[in-house]
């Protein structure tokens, strides 16, 4: 009942907007199709055309991928005070959370398939579809416990805005239990994620046991990092009524998980130095270079002081509740969780390789072409769900209401 007028007043809403709205879905569009025309040509020359290599197999986009699965996870980080401590400002805004979270989650697959060698054998990685080796392969687990956010994430958004469309409250017996649920599945996918980098056996710098709550903790600092931005970028441009309490909250969140954060990373460094063992070389690549080559040296230092400001910056009151300290420490941990879960993870863990050589990694043209076409997928997708969302939370489209 209603469905049709849903669909057809969604699609009304997606093709109706300001200048200002259009000029950000052009710019959009431009990106992505020049993602597409790059990865056309990395699909008809192969992975040649990005900086990968035999030394260095993993890059920029599996980097992004890890990184956007942690925002993905931080989705609960708005669930836990909405529905676990019935949290009335957070409550009213936890579904643009899960919205980023479908956004995201879109861009991890969209990574993985730009990673693959073969992308026509992506379908492999599609549950009940593909040939899973679940038995032997860690990312078959990840590619089960992604699909399932997803559709968790995608299911509890569709029933809460579709209720409210049809101006009734959403099936609490039905809503809450996924609600719930999407809680240890949030932590599911990044611990998985964090398990496709310690269970392998040939690179030292990985194998650590704190690699799953380090990659949680960074997850709930990034995540609502972006979503403090989001939330004040819809307060200017929509009606949408976003308290300030609701934001302040959040980051004192984010202060407690920036501090785990950076105590893991010192308890990380302490056994690397304290222990002085031959794998400390990946350590030492990251922070000071081996020889000559020292090209990730300043991004390893730069994750660690963004880092570091952007806690204080959070951790003080006075700071945390002044909206422009407070954007620069959003901006601070958001690039500084980038950098440590991309070029601070991956490479080193390359370099040297295991035949004691080192090759430089840097991503490619071709590879920031493509990336930046994902992240213009993923910023679409979340514009046009929020296009939709936020005149049904408003009240102002539903089935007495025509957009």
């Amino acid at each position: 009942m209603h469905l049709k007028e849903f669909i057809i007043g969604s699609i009304k809403l997606i093709f109706k907007g300001s200048k200002g709205y259009w000029a950000w879905i052009s710019v959009l569009l431009i990106l992505i199709v020049a993602g597409i025309v790059s990865y056309y040509h990395q699909a008809a020359d192969g992975l040649i055309t990005t900086s990968m290599r035999d030394e260095v197999s993993w890059g920029f986009y599996i980097g992004n991928f890890t990184f956007m699965v942690g925002i993905a996870a931080a989705a609960i980080m708005l669930v836990v005070p909405a529905y676990i401590y019935n949290w009335k400002p957070i409550k009213e805004i936890v579904i643009l959370g899960e919205l980023l979270a479908i956004s995201a989650i879109i861009m991890c697959l969209l990574f993985i398939l730009v990673d693959m060698g073969h992308p026509e054998r992506f379908w492999h990685m599609i549950p009940g579809i593909g040939k899973l080796r679940l038995g032997q392969s860690i990312l078959a687990w990840d590619s089960v416990a992604l699909t399932f956010y997803l559709i968790l994430n995608f299911t509890i958004v569709s029933h809460i805005l579709f209720r409210a469309f049809r101006l009734k409250e959403y099936s609490k017996k039905y809503a809450v239990p996924l609600i719930l649920l999407s809680i240890p599945a949030g932590i599911a996918i990044h611990t998985i994620t964090a398990f496709l980098y310690n269970g392998i056996a040939a690179r030292p710098f990985w194998n650590s046991a704190i690699l799953a709550p380090k990659f949680l903790a960074s997850a709930f600092c990034s995540g609502p990092a972006i979503m403090i931005i989001l939330f004040q970028v819809l307060r200017k441009t929509t009606r949408l009524h976003i308290e300030d309490r609701a934001i302040w909250t959040l980051a004192e969140l984010m202060a407690y998980t920036m501090f785990f954060n950076l105590f893991l990373t010192g308890a990380e460094i302490f056994k690397e130095a304290y222990s002085d063992t031959e794998h400390r070389v990946f350590t030492d690549y990251l922070y000071f270079g081996l020889g000559d080559h020292k090209t990730i040296v300043p991004f390893g230092w730069m994750a660690i002081i963004f880092d570091v400001i952007a806690f204080v910056l959070f951790l003080v009151p006075a700071t945390r509740k002044n909206f422009i300290t407070l954007n620069i420490g959003a901006v601070l941990i958001y690039f500084g969780v980038y950098i440590e879960k991309g070029i601070g993870l991956i490479i080193p863990g390359f370099t040297p390789d295991v035949l004691g050589e080192i090759y430089e990694y840097f991503p490619s043209s071709s590879e920031i072409l493509i990336t930046g076409g994902i992240f213009s997928a993923g910023f679409l997708i979340y514009t046009l769900l929020l296009k939709v969302a936020v005149p049904i939370i408003m009240g102002e489209f539903n089935y007495k209401k025509s957009p």
